[in-house]
């Protein structure tokens, strides 16, 4: 597993990182233990040495799931990062509630690294009014908190700002080749390396998007590197950048995990030809109408029932392969009451999403294909 240290100390952090956000789950939507720390220990094994979590995924279980799978190895030989959620704060005591309940869950007496969560112009001031950042410093000093960073969706000018309002250790970044351009991704890794903080990926492969595409896409790429998937692409990508500290990966099944420690494990930065197939999959890829959901579930739950994510998941699918019947059958088997058909164009789900994607519009769309 390819390692690279953090700033001048002797941390060897793994370059591909464990996200425990879209962990495998039984058919009641639980995680399935069995399965998901049969992938921590095979990601483990293959020297893995961080995981990531955070307070609200899979329901506020991925904590719990966490702990206990890493509690047989040495606290040591591991990373670990979790996440504080400031909106769910509305005092001091409950930021002293979330964070000491998450060590709790975890397992453990401290963080590795641990983030502000997702800041953005539009939340900050949550942090700002209770002082959360200043509570985080406080628990840095007494060791809970080795490095102090943050999660970030925003432009760049609002990075510019948070570089000025705390002496950060890190950043957590969504970078990946399709908003290297389209969310200025490039910009806000560029405003991280001028500052001189490590960056940690977030969203390498689009919550899977970038490792199913379209046909020209995934034609493209198989085409120049036959043996490689198209997420090894995805992954290469982010982690050929020099400032990249470690590159998150949200891995739900076996075979994803073996290809990407693949990738890690015989590390080959992208080069010059690369770069241009890259750019020639992602204007057919942009060609193709799909809807650039993560599947992060920030927009959930809906007021009106919809299982927003799920929604999008199929009908990008029927974008990919354009087969209705399917489509029409997968949009049948999700139940009445998680249908399109329900949304109330309330946009509540809308100032959620990390992406700004305009759901309800795109709603309307689904809405329309299941009717015709």
């Amino acid at each position: 597993m390819e390692k690279r240290i953090y700033k001048n100390t002797d941390q060897n952090i793994s370059l591909l990182g464990f996200g425990a956000m879209r962990l495998p789950q039984t058919a009641d939507n639980k995680i399935d233990y069995a399965a998901a720390e049969q992938l921590i220990d095979y990601a483990y094994a293959h020297g893995v040495n961080y995981f990531d979590t955070a307070y609200m995924y899979h329901d506020g279980e991925s904590e719990n799931f966490i702990g206990h799978a890493l509690k047989k190895y040495p606290r040591e030989s591991f990373y670990l990062a979790d996440k504080m959620p400031g909106w769910f704060a509305k005092t001091m005591d409950d930021v002293d509630r979330i964070f000491n309940d998450q060590l709790k869950k975890c397992g453990v007496d401290y963080f590795d690294f641990y983030l502000c969560h997702s800041l953005t112009r539009q939340n900050f001031d949550i942090y700002d009014k209770i002082d959360i950042i200043g509570y985080l410093d406080q628990k840095k000093k007494e060791g809970k908190i080795r490095q102090l960073g943050f999660s970030f969706h925003d432009k760049p000018d609002m990075l510019e700002e948070l570089m000025g309002r705390y002496d950060w250790d890190f950043a957590q970044l969504q970078l990946n080749y399709l908003d290297w351009e389209m969310q200025n991704a490039k910009r806000l890794y560029e405003i991280l390396e001028a500052h001189g903080l490590p960056c940690i990926v977030m969203e390498p492969v689009r919550g899977g998007a970038l490792a199913t595409l379209c046909p020209e896409s995934i034609e493209l790429l198989k085409k120049a590197a036959p043996k490689r998937s198209a997420a090894s692409w995805a992954i290469r990508f982010a982690a050929s950048l020099p400032n990249v500290m470690t590159v998150l990966s949200g891995m739900s099944n076996v075979e994803q995990v073996e290809d990407n420690i693949k990738t890690m494990s015989d590390f080959q930065p992208l080069e010059k030809q690369d770069y241009a197939v890259i750019k020639q999959a992602l204007a057919a890829y942009q060609n193709s109408k799909t809807v650039p959901c993560t599947g992060c579930r920030y927009c959930m739950d809906c007021p009106a029932g919809v299982d927003i994510p799920l929604m999008f998941e199929l009908y990008n699918k029927f974008v990919r392969t354009e087969d209705k019947k399917a489509f029409l059958d997968a949009y049948a088997a999700a139940g009445d009451a998680k249908q399109a058909h329900h949304c109330v164009k309330c946009g509540v789900c809308a100032t959620h999403c990390p992406q700004a994607i305009e759901i309800p519009k795109q709603i309307e769309k689904i809405v329309e294909l299941a009717r015709n």
